[in-house]
């Protein structure tokens, strides 16, 4: 089983916060759509015939294609890959793009999944983040959306200067009261770069506080697991059947096609990027040549990628298999390298597996790091 992504890199304007690849001008988004759908073709046989279970339309904001747009890269999925009876297909999309009469389209079409990035009831954080919708609209679309999908999840962003964790509460209990089934929600991080770090050196916005997040992401699990939610992944909370299928895949290292500028690919052995760039991307695949770069993960690669992406999950990092993937020394070196964290209660192993503990799981990241292998034995 294998999943596509595709990038719809457009956007109506430009969130301080985000380092993802995007343009806010749509000159090209006809062109775009074009090549997305030639690269689908040039790509058809990398997957060596695997089935596609999950499609994702990821940006970038993929919500500003039409219906006949995003419908087009379906199809052109479905003419070039086998693909399972019921696949999970995702659209990202921002509040004000879903009217009740674009929602009530979309539940027509094969899109079965909704991921919708409010990040805040507060018109405030809205404004410092300089998204696009407002309180009004972020409420109104879950009300629409909630009557013709199932399975919708919401993005929220916790540790934004100035949200007291009584606010913060607030905007999750907001949206409990939807009945969504999945939250993905993430600390604002300072991306260099970004209109976000400059406002920040200039002392227009304050600084993020880590304690602070740290806090609000253990309201969130004490929050969340209240509710009856799994805390599936570092970032990731879902009712039971409703986890995504799709990033799910990314964490248990499941090959994927990743489409459009800067689009990410793995296919157990190699990673592939595409160009970060609409124009270079989009006259590439005119000429059918593939704007894509590679690398071969070294065993090195592979041990360091599954530490990192096991720890985040409740399925954690299996001794087992890192014995078996990897060899015998680098089970030694992981179990070494794990007993100080064992010691501060940050991790545990059960049932051979290794795992974080509620008070390690904001630490993931870090502590991964530690347990990567520099160089091979």
């Amino acid at each position: 089983m294998a999943g596509i992504y595709i990038h719809i890199p457009f956007c109506k304007q430009a969130c301080y916060y985000c380092d993802f690849h995007f343009s806010t001008s749509l000159k090209k988004k006809e062109e775009l759509v074009q090549a997305l759908c030639k690269e689908i073709e040039l790509r058809t046989n990398e997957l060596e015939n695997q089935t596609i279970e999950t499609i994702y339309f990821g940006g970038g904001t993929p919500s500003l294609l039409t219906n006949i747009e995003l419908e087009f890269l379906i199809n052109t999925v479905y003419k070039n890959h086998e693909v399972v009876d019921n696949p999970e297909i995702t659209l990202e999309a921002n509040p004000d793009d879903l009217s009740n009469n674009r929602i009530s389209e979309l539940a027509k079409t094969p899109f079965n999944r909704l991921s919708i990035g409010i990040q805040s009831f507060f018109e405030r954080d809205l404004k410092l983040m300089n998204r696009a919708h407002n309180s009004v609209e972020a409420k109104k679309c879950l009300e629409d959306a909630t009557k013709y999908f199932d399975n919708i999840s919401v993005d929220l962003i916790y540790g934004i200067p100035d949200l007291s964790n009584a606010e913060w509460l607030e905007n999750i209990e907001i949206a409990l009261s939807y009945n969504i089934p999945h939250i993905s929600s993430y600390a604002l991080t300072v991306e260099p770069k970004t209109a976000l770090e400059n406002f920040i050196k200039k002392g227009i916005i304050k600084n993020v506080d880590d304690e602070l997040a740290q806090e609000q992401f253990h309201l969130l699990i004490e929050k969340l697991e209240a509710s009856g939610f799994v805390h599936y992944e570092l970032s990731n909370f879902g009712k039971p059947d409703y986890f995504s299928k799709n990033n799910s895949a990314y964490w248990q290292g499941k090959p994927y096609l990743g489409m459009g500028p800067s689009a990410h690919s793995f296919n157990g052995e190699q990673r592939g990027w595409n160009v970060r760039n609409n124009t270079t991307y989009i006259k590439s695949i005119q000429q059918n040549i593939l704007p894509i770069e590679r690398e071969s993960l070294s065993v090195t690669d592979k041990y360091n990628e599954y530490v990192m992406t096991g720890l985040r999950t409740i399925w954690g990092v299996s001794l087992k298999k890192v014995e078996h993937d990897f060899g015998k020394n680098y089970k030694k070196y992981i179990l070494k390298q794990s007993e100080k964290y064992i010691s501060e209660h940050l991790l545990y192993i059960d049932d051979d597996k290794l795992l974080t503990t509620k008070k390690g799981k904001f630490l993931s990241d870090g502590i991964a790091s530690d347990l990567f292998k520099i160089n091979l034995i």
